[in-house]
């Protein structure tokens, strides 16, 4: 026991009493606990019992099973939802994902030794504080993510165990413990059996942390190489040109750590030069080009997000940018228009942020000059954006039904004409009037 106070809120320590009062033991349990030590807010309450699910359900009159063939009952106290959970022992992992059965114990010390990481295996109620059988607050104060128990184990049980404990690192600012390491290193090629849905959950934790860098830490144990080797190559590709100063997965991970935490920019830095590898090539005086290298990598980026089961909408916003990254023009309130309607409004903003955390990650090779241009089509954006300038056709001040008025046959010239008249605006914003662009036709 620890005394450790730990504020809990109060319908998880309702619930946790009233198991209590009628003889059963009660607890808050692994990442709330975790995180409240830790002074940050947790997500959600997690509540473990020595009280079988029946007896739970018994006790509440507003529950359903969640997962009640693992002991999961989700208790509903003012359309607030809380998962409690009967204690278990876990029996044989067939598939390196679930337990072929669960044993439901009485035995709080036998339900926290099948838990992962020691800093997830605390619990703590009012009554005896907290519950620390494996070292958790140790491990806190010390910053480091160790296995309850033997390493191996623990990962040949859920394999998705190895990710989480990179992201753990990452999004806690830990180090992995050394037979923790060793046990991911070891057991990383499991991981395949892991679904892509799972995967893709713990990657986008781990980028958007705090430490996205530490996705080398995947590659160097061994991780990337399951699901993500399109990393690993990049992480051999030399840049010998003197725009760069890092190889092209260095500078990934510099551009990703020079951008905000947003899952759609730290996915586009982590994808944008996954096409150099297969287009390098090396001049006459021993200098590296990319050639084309956006299209490529655009190309990588929708098999990536389609192989880890990413959704439409985050598909395309990270392939459109990703093929825009390297799109550089000189700064012209024309060149911005016309850029803006490319790569679409939506998205702009995002392209400057990516452009800009893509030059950070270069060497300091012409840096001001990159920065400066910039500078000049971050403020002729907000010109634009101020003056209320048309650059797509929502804004055009003629629609379809305007030219059909004006005499033109309805048709596929309709839209060709609208086309034309918005390429006219970009180039001319002030003829964006009804009047002078029905003079044209």
């Amino acid at each position: 026991m620890n005394n450790l106070k730990i504020q809990l809120p109060e319908k998880v320590d309702r619930i946790i009493t009233t198991l209590q009062s009628h003889g059963y033991e009660a607890y808050a349990v692994g990442g709330c606990v975790r995180d409240s030590i830790l002074g940050r807010k947790p997500e959600d309450w997690d509540i473990t019992t020595s009280a079988m699910p029946d007896e739970t359900k018994a006790l509440f009159s507003r529950t359903f099973d969640t997962g009640i063939e693992h002991g999961t009952v989700t208790v509903l106290l003012e359309k607030e939802g809380f998962e409690v959970t009967t204690y278990r022992i876990d029996g044989e992992y067939e598939d390196g994902r679930h337990p072929k059965e669960v044993t439901f114990t009485r035995s709080l010390r036998e339900d926290l030794k099948r838990r992962d990481f020691t800093i997830n295996a605390m619990a703590y109620n009012e009554k005896d504080g907290l519950v620390d059988i494996f070292g958790g607050v140790e491990d806190l104060n010390a910053k480091m993510i160790r296995c309850v128990g033997d390493a191996k184990e623990r990962f040949m049980e859920d394999a998705l165990r190895i990710l989480r404990g990179v992201r753990f690192a990452a999004q806690l600012g830990f180090q992995i413990e050394e037979c923790t390491r060793q046990g991911m290193k070891e057991l990383a090629p499991t991981l395949e059996r892991i679904s892509a849905e799972r995967i893709q959950v713990e990657l986008v934790k781990m980028i958007t942390s705090e430490r996205p860098e530490l996705l080398l830490d995947a590659y160097e144990l061994g991780i990337t190489k399951v699901f993500l080797p399109e990393f690993d190559r990049i992480m051999v590709t030399e840049q010998e040109t003197p725009h760069h100063m890092y190889n092209v997965g260095e500078h990934t991970l510099h551009a990703m750590m020079n951008v905000r935490s947003d899952k759609i920019l730290r996915l586009t830095m982590l994808l944008h030069d996954m096409g150099k590898p297969a287009l390098k090539t090396v001049d006459a005086d021993g200098v590296a080009h990319f050639k084309k290298h956006a299209i490529e990598s655009e190309k990588i980026t929708k098999q990536v997000l389609r192989r880890l089961k990413f959704d439409n909408d985050t598909l395309r916003k990270v392939s459109q940018l990703v093929f825009y990254h390297d799109y550089r023009m000189p700064a012209t309130a024309k060149n911005v228009r016309r850029a803006m309607n490319k790569i679409g409004e939506d998205l702009f903003p995002y392209y400057m942020e990516v452009r800009r955390a893509d030059v950070l990650a270069q060497s300091m090779y012409e840096r001001e000059a990159k920065i400066k241009n910039l500078d000049d089509i971050e403020a002729l954006y907000q010109e634009i954006i101020e003056a209320g300038q048309c650059v797509s056709l929502k804004d055009l001040a003629v629609t379809g039904k305007d030219l059909i008025e004006a005499g033109m046959k309805p048709g596929k010239e309709i839209g060709d004409k609208l086309e034309e008249l918005l390429r006219l605006v970009i180039e001319n914003p002030e003829l964006n009037v009804k009047s002078e662009l029905l003079k044209t036709i």
